[in-house]
């Protein structure tokens, strides 16, 4: 028996399957959207480009408005008469006039005091220095300046009272502005004695050696003790040693206490 070749099936194609229909989005839902829209509009945000153009439109507008506003004004002046204009014209230079007045004035009296300020600052100062001035000269007020320093010393103790009176009355005419000797101020009322043993300075007994502080010219100072004759010379005529060192800085501070008058007042109060 012969076995026959069966023919093999042709399988049937495969069918494609047709897509699924792809559903439509859902459609966001009402609030959804005002939310989106609120969160889009605040907080508002502005580039820098947004801004410098609102910088420039205000800019413009208000440049606009002033023009608008002068146009108006020279407007009005263009409708007025002559004489309104005239009397416009003149009512201005008499203000003008007014402030230059008012401006002069008060120009004036910045003037006046400061100057007053300035008189009255100096009459002060001036007051205080002649204070000062009087204060060394009467011995009040301790000075300090150039001068020499004359020490005498007298071994034998054969100087007087008259030779150290002698020596302040050469100091003085030489253009000595304070003189102390020994601790005592030397002022114009100073008298010199003879005490036991030494020499009295306005009732006050000093002991060699005498030292006298002397503020002055020391160019001045000390020539007018070395003369011929002079005060050296006398001096070591007692057998007294008297040395002279001059100094850019001398130092006068005995003081005297101020003596108030009891009958005398100032002519001026």
């Amino acid at each position: 028996m012969s076995t026959h070749d069966t023919p093999e099936e042709t399988p049937e194609p495969e069918r494609p399957v047709p897509p699924e229909r792809a559903l439509p989005p859902e459609a966001p839902t009402a609030e959804t959207g005002r939310q989106r829209l609120k969160a889009g509009l605040w907080p508002p945000r502005f580039s820098r480009a947004q801004l410098i153009v609102a910088l420039l439109l205000f800019v413009l507008g208000l440049g606009l408005a002033i023009q608008v506003r002068s146009h108006t004004d020279s407007s009005a002046l263009r409708g007025a008469r002559q004489e309104d204009l005239v009397r416009i014209l003149d009512e201005l230079d008499g203000r003008t006039q007014r402030l230059e007045d008012e401006k002069q004035r008060l120009e004036d009296q910045r003037r006046e005091l400061e100057s007053s300020s300035n008189q009255a600052e100096e009459a002060r100062r001036q007051t205080v220095e002649k204070e000062r001035q009087l204060g060394i000269l009467a011995g009040t007020v301790a000075a300090q300046g150039p001068g020499i320093t004359l020490k005498v010393s007298d071994p034998k103790g054969l100087v007087t009272s008259d030779m150290l009176l002698d020596a302040i009355q050469e100091l003085r005419a030489a253009g000595a502005e304070a003189i102390q000797v020994n601790g005592v101020r030397v002022v114009a009322g100073s008298y010199f004695s003879d005490e036991n043993g030494g020499v009295g300075v306005d009732g006050r007994k000093i002991t060699q050696p005498y030292e006298f502080k002397v503020i002055g010219k020391p160019q001045d100072l000390e020539p007018a003790l070395n003369i011929p004759g002079g005060v050296i010379q006398t001096l070591e005529k007692e057998q007294a040693t008297a040395t002279v060192v001059r100094s850019t800085k001398i130092v006068v501070d005995a003081l005297r206490a101020a003596k108030q008058p009891d009958y005398a007042r100032s002519s001026s109060s």
